[in-house]
């Protein structure tokens, strides 16, 4: 295990905690909990994917999944700025926005350090962007530190419309107040918007046109940590780059993302068009080593690398890497939450076109949208909560975003009722997003929210959960589930089975120790005939099974 033993304990002491809560939750003790761990009887499917866990049919490798491989720790940063020396008075008198703006863009333009913001109240009227690599944004603690923001994307940016057409508003899964994001991609972005030319949202730029080839790859399996190549010339230790997979006439790509076999064969996707808008499929992956014309990386292949699929290392816009937000709470000016799909804006924390970036012990209030991952991949957020009036999106995971790293978070209860028309997802992923993991978390509200755009090998361990949110997606976004999607140890306190129990529903998926539950209120069929290939084990026993949370358990096996 590469991040030792203090990492061991610190997350067997967190994972006690999550045990106790859920056995609290469902009327049990901190006793019951204990019993249930002592109990507990290890599981044949764990055994099973012990012995090939990079090629498990049913459930993905994850343990590399976060920052830096999913490292226990964040980088300490020096102290640079303190924003009260560029003007922010920590009063809420005045708007501190330009004084923390120009904090971080005077740290940034010295190659990296941390932004300090003592205890206080902080009025923003606009948002906060970090658009340098290596640069933190510390807070004294979210009990300590407020940014208290008055106005909306919408105010700021401009209205944002979808590239789908309709009246749709995009600030509706798209951007926060707090936005990590390069610069340069930023600007483009931002610049598409208010030209009402609604962008592509990732890598490769607004047309996803911004890439160039470093080296054709070779064929090589999933799971395989290397591929051939056919010159390295471009290629060197170290370097981020994209691996990109592009879909055949037949799509055969997308349904090998489903699991294959007679089902997705048959399944029609001429008609998803904006399922097939989600391909080419890019992954964005560091390099660790370059030999003769043989290329590694740091966590094995998601799919294979077949020559029908044109795969190829290429080159992707500028990245925002080794930067931070930590230690603070934004609170969004009180207003009614929107009617679906209309957000303004009052969105939180978002990292798009980011890697090795996170996010730790920071709240969100009253905002429209919580946590997002857009376009981000290999990021941790830990220790976050979403609370307040209620949100769209608690946290939103899309436009391919993969290897994240949610754990120890919280989706509070709202404070006041919902209005008519409004609805509530939960823990989002869509847009062909792949091995995110959502751990040890307590959800009072919300739902495992798959939102269609045919998201695969995600994982969702060690949660309890008030099921009380609904899925969303177009028709023309295509199946809700590609393969290996696994639900372990899930807590369910009001019985309702819609996203959570996803054996009769997920393609090649696995349900495990999860509570009795039953259809009621949403309910979905499978979108692939045939076959499914799912497996349910320890139905109506969370916690019964050994190991407690497949996130950990996966990151103590040695590669």
């Amino acid at each position: 295990m590469e991040t030792g033993q203090h990492a061991i304990s610190r997350r067997s002491l967190l994972g006690s905690a999550t045990a106790v809560a859920a056995a609290c939750a469902t009327g049990g003790s901190a006793g019951t909990a204990s019993a249930a761990a002592k109990t507990s009887t290890a599981s044949p499917l764990w055994a099973e994917f012990r012995r090939s866990p990079y090629t498990h049919p049913q459930i993905p490798y994850v343990g590399r999944a976060g920052q830096r491989r999913g490292a226990e720790d964040f980088p300490r940063r020096p102290v640079l700025a303190n924003v009260l020396a560029h003007g922010a008075k920590r009063d809420g008198s005045a708007d501190a926005a330009p004084a923390i703006n120009r904090a971080l863009a005077t740290v940034g333009e010295r190659g990296g350090g941390t932004v300090h913001i003592p205890d206080g109240t902080y009025r923003i009227d606009d948002l906060i962007r970090i658009g340098h690599s290596n640069v933190v944004l510390r807070g004294a603690g979210s009990g300590r530190t407020k940014l208290y923001a008055t106005k909306n994307l919408t105010e700021l940016v401009g209205p944002y419309g979808s590239r789908y057409g309709g009246d749709k508003s995009s600030w509706s899964w798209a951007g926060g107040l707090i936005w990590l994001c390069p610069n340069d991609r930023w600007d483009s972005l931002t610049t598409a918007i208010k030209a009402k030319a609604w962008p592509f949202e990732g890598w490769t730029g607004n047309k996803r046109d911004e890439w160039r080839t470093l080296a054709a790859v070779r064929p090589a399996r999933r799971g395989d940590w290397s591929v051939g190549v056919d010159d390295t010339t471009a290629l060197h230790r170290g370097q981020l780059v994209l691996l990109r997979l592009a879909d055949d006439a037949g799509h055969t790509l997308l349904e090998h993302m489903a699991g294959g076999g007679a089902g997705p064969e048959a399944y029609v996707w001429d008609d998803k068009t904006k399922l097939t808008s989600y391909v080419p499929y890019e992954w964005p992956v560091r390099i660790t080593a370059v030999k003769r014309n043989k290329v590694t990386f740091e966590r094995p292949l998601p799919l294979d690398t077949r020559p029908e699929w044109d795969p190829r290392i290429v080159t992707l816009v500028t990245p925002l890497t080794g930067s931070g937000v930590e230690g603070l709470t934004l609170e969004a000016i009180q207003t009614p939450q929107s009617q679906h799909l209309l957000d303004k804006g009052y969105n939180g924390v978002t990292f798009q076109c980011a890697y090795d970036c996170w996010a730790d012990d920071i709240t969100v209030r009253h905002v429209d949208n919580g946590f997002g991952l857009v376009a981000a991949s290999a990021c941790t957020l830990r220790r976050t909560r979403v609370e307040g009036r209620g949100s769209h999106h608690p946290y939103f995971c899309r436009e391919g975003s993969h290897d994240n790293l949610v754990e120890d978070f919280t989706i509070a209860g709202r404070t006041v009722p919902a209005p008519a028309g409004t609805q509530l997802h939960g823990i989002n992923v869509e847009g062909l997003s792949s091995y995110n993991v959502w751990s040890r978390g307590q959800m009072e509200m919300g739902t495992f929210d798959t939102h269609r755009g045919m998201p695969f090998a995600n994982v969702r361990t060690d949660i309890t959960v008030d099921n009380t949110g609904r899925h969303g997606g177009d028709a023309s976004a295509g199946p809700l589930y590609g393969a290996r999607f696994t639900h372990w140890n899930v807590t369910v306190t009001n019985g309702r089975a819609g996203l959570i129990k996803i054996d009769e529903i997920a393609p090649y998926s696995a349900t495990v120790a999860i509570s009795t539950v039953r259809e009621f209120d949403q309910t979905d069929g499978p979108d692939f005939g045939g076959a499914l290939n799912s497996r349910l084990e320890a139905y109506g026993q969370p916690g019964a099974v050994r190991p407690r949370n497949l996130y950990e358990a996966q990151r103590e096996l040695e590669r």
